[in-house]
């Protein structure tokens, strides 16, 4: 069984997905999710299942039914990985039910919010700054009305927008605000007519899996031969027809890896559970391993470093004889979708009864970096970044107003002549005054900043004010070292771009396309990116990362496009994710050389036993205990321990340098102890005993291994295990009906020599693979 969550099916242009179509625009939910029916058939009807399934009705045929015993550990397998998948969906079903997504619509005058599912035809949308347009349709009032429609057609560029035009579901709002009356909805959109083949369910695989699945189609290749060759042999010895099959149904029952994807998909679903509880919704579960695999993590200032909220700590009047607090107002209520400053402006500079009031607005856009209105009888005010404005003042107001400007984050008020134009500020600006804005730290910033850090997370802080206020907070959070770059001097070619981004840590004056192109630029320098945001201005690069991350109060529209959203907008749950992604992988790779240990020593047994023209050692029943006992019990106990292993390239090599020694090592010491006692003169039955035993303590070795360094969990896990054996030999009504006949101790003793000496070699081998090469110790030194 493997994760068969759904991942992000929202395709419309090569590497442009829209997150609309079957009412849904914010994702909670995955784009698409598997059915109970889906759910059951992928864990049920499975190759491994058929083929142990034919083995298990071979068996009951034949008898005794104490040889089925593996059948018990399908249905079992298949349970539980069932149940945990359906509990896993209904989890992350339920938290996002209290996120659902909704939509503000004008019904009957007055303004509700509704599920999107509930959207109809004709409805009338009401559209602000980060929303995601959810339907199609045609402009009924837009204010200063800008739309990134990047997600579904792939113009790059925001558009103004008026009245009469047309948008389109899955845009976003990038400035300004507007009523839309909807056209088409869901799968009758534009793009939902895209979506419809894409945004059925479909499994998606993470690397990890990949790996595994190579490995499982490896095995399924090899089980066939092996398994023929094995049967010929045991009937060429003229054991008899039952007694042949039963030989080699027990070898081709081992060379299953029954618990393997098993444990992968549970690891996934239990991770994914976890985290939920902490606030943090996966769009799918395999998301995990890219999150596991992440070196640089982007993230903006504001929302993630400092509080989202902003509050007005002075005001530097710059022109006495235009100032008036109502121009703040005025300018703080002008705006259709006021952002942090505005509010703060608002608060500071409440409306009285003489507001100034606004004839035409230019809403503030990331991109613009400035606001402006048309007051009635004041004339024109901007608002915004004093770089940018100042460069539109006279030179010597510019630079009287440039030397005021306070450390920290600022904005500049400012009066122009001339009609208000979007392209640039009115010409003849005269700088009023510079309002400072405090920013409040996040409590938690400067500890996630550390442990980030000290896990080898890469951190680029990309945010749109001044590369001085960037990096006084940067330096709040342990980012002291870090020199702010001003984005602006950035190159444009992506080469050039992703070395210029690569040793600097700190960037101010960042545009919304030019945070997707650090993106892009760093992961072409092969790192794997993970890029938080909560701004419409994060859209892009939050789409375009390996791993993007929203957080939960932040835009829809990034909500919509991101693989995990932080409902409670919390930074610190950036360091769980990272840990609980790292512990499923790590766990994941560490048991899987468990089960591959099994099938290649079941595998290569089965062919010295065929070649040889042996007695095959084992009954069923025998294989199915020893592997529960040092296999399946182990390797899901071990798969709940806490790992911060951060994952590497070469899973396939490590498990190989484990798996293959221990393999041979379980197979040579099994089959020698079970020739000696033969040779020894021990029947049958007493020599199987002896052979159950050898493969134990091998077993047991492995587990160890795996499990170094102990914990008291692992040390909990080898103790019960080896209680459990010494239990079953030592109940006589257990052992006989496992057949286990004890041999005499002397007999005993001599053909554990095998196992014993095996386990020294594979020590010994395991010891040598892991010294680092010369090569590589001389750089280390």
């Amino acid at each position: 069984m493997g994760s068969r969550t759904a991942g992000d099916n929202r395709q419309m242009t090569p590497g442009s997905p829209s997150p609309i179509g079957g009412g849904r625009s914010d994702p909670p939910l995955p784009t698409a999710e598997p059915s109970t029916a889906q759910i059951l058939r992928a864990n049920i009807v499975t190759r491994f299942n058929l083929i142990l399934g034919a083995l298990l009705v071979l068996i009951l045929v034949i008898g005794p039914l104490q040889d089925a015993l593996f059948g018990f550990v399908i249905v079992s397998n298949t349970a539980i990985g069932t149940l945990q998948e359906l509990r896993a969906r209904r989890t992350l079903r339920r938290l996002a039910l209290l996120h659902a997504p909704s939509a503000r619509v004008l019904r009957g005058g007055t303004l509700a919010t509704v599920a999107v599912s509930e959207v109809a035809t004709g409805d009338v949308l009401w559209l602000a700054a980060g929303d995601q347009v959810v339907a199609d349709g045609r402009l009924e009032a837009a204010n200063g009305l800008e739309v990134d429609e990047s997600l579904v057609t792939g113009e790059a560029d925001p558009r103004a927008c008026g009245v009469g035009e047309t948008l389109l579901a899955g845009s976003f709002v990038t400035a300004g605000g507007g009523r839309l009356r909807a056209t088409a909805v869901g799968a009758d959109c534009f793009a939902g007519q895209l979506t419809v083949e894409a945004r059925r369910y479909q499994p998606v695989r993470s690397r990890l899996q990949r790996d595994i699945n190579r490995f499982l189609t490896l095995v399924g290749w090899t089980m066939p031969p092996a398994a023929a060759l094995l049967l010929a042999s045991q009937l060429a010895r003229h054991i008899g027809v039952a007694a042949a099959i039963r030989g080699a149904v027990a070898g081709t029952t081992g060379m299953v890896p029954q618990g393997l994807v098993l444990l992968t998909s549970l690891a996934f679903a239990i991770g994914a559970v976890r985290l939920a509880t902490r606030g943090v919704l996966l769009e799918q579960l395999p998301a995990l391993d890219g999150l596991a695999r992440v070196d640089v993590l982007c993230f903006d200032k504001t929302g993630t470093l400092t509080e989202p909220e902003l509050a007005v700590r002075q005001v530097t009047v710059l022109d006495p004889a235009a100032w008036s607090p109502r121009a703040a107002s005025a300018m703080a209520g002008a705006d259709p979708s006021p952002n942090p400053t505005l509010r703060a402006l608002a608060l500071a500079f409440p409306p009285d009864g003489e507001t100034w009031r606004a004839s035409s607005v230019i809403p503030f856009s990331s991109a613009r970096r400035w606001s402006g209105a048309e007051l009635c009888g004041h004339g024109a005010w901007v608002l915004g970044a004093p770089d940018v404005l100042l460069r539109r003042a006279a030179p010597a107001a510019a630079a009287a107003a440039a030397a005021a400007i306070p450390a920290g984050r600022a904005v500049l008020l400012a009066a122009g002549d001339g009609p208000l134009d979007p392209a640039q500020p009115p010409p003849g600006l005269r700088p009023v005054a510079l309002i400072q804005l405090d920013e409040r730290l996040r409590g938690d910033a400067a500890q996630v900043v550390a442990f980030l850090r000290a896990e080898g997370v890469t951190l680029k802080v990309l945010s749109g004010d001044h590369p001085a206020a960037v990096g006084a907070v940067a330096a709040r959070v342990g980012l002291a070292d870090a020199r702010p770059v001003d984005a602006g001097t950035l190159p444009h070619e992506p080469a050039a771009l992703g070395k210029a981004v690569e040793g600097h840590t700190v960037f101010g004056r960042v545009l919304p396309h030019q945070k997707q192109a650090i993106v892009r630029a760093l992961r072409a320098r092969g790192h794997v990116v993970a890029m938080s945001g909560d701004g419409v201005n994060d859209v892009l690069a939050v789409k375009d990362a390996d791993f993007g991350i929203a957080m939960g109060s932040g835009a829809a529209a990034t909500r919509a496009v991101a693989k995990v959203v932080l409902l409670r907008s919390e930074f610190q749950a950036v360091p769980q994710l990272l840990a609980e992604s790292r512990r499923v992988i790590a766990n994941i790779e560490r048991v899987a050389s468990l089960f591959i240990t099994e099938t290649l020593y079941s595998l290569l047994l089965a062919v010295a036993v065929a070649v040889g023209q042996l007695r095959y050692p084992f009954y069923p029943r025998h294989l199915t205990v020893i592997s529960s006992l040092t296999i399946g019990i182990p390797a899901f106990l071990l798969a709940l321990e806490p790992n911060r292993a951060r994952p590497r390239p070469g899973f396939v090599s490590r498990v190989a340098r484990r798996a293959v020694p221990g393999g041979i090592a379980a197979a040579a010491g099994t089959l020698g102890a079970f020739e000696i006692a033969l040779h020894r003169g021990a029947p049958l039955g007493q020599a199987r005993t002896v052979a159950t035993c050898a493969l134990f303590i091998v077993g047991m070795a492995v587990v160890v291994a795996h499990a170094l360094p102990l914990t008291r969990l692992g040390a909990a896990v080898i103790a019960a295990m080896t209680g459990l054996m010494a239990l079953i030999l030592a109940v006589p009504p257990i052992r006989r009906g496992l057949a286990l006949p004890l041999p005499p101790g002397s007999t005993f003793a001599i053909t554990l020599i095998a196992p014993a000496a095996a386990v020294l070699l594979l020590v010994a081998v395991w010891w040598v693979l892991a010294r680092p090469a010369p090569a590589a110790a001389a750089a280390a030194e």
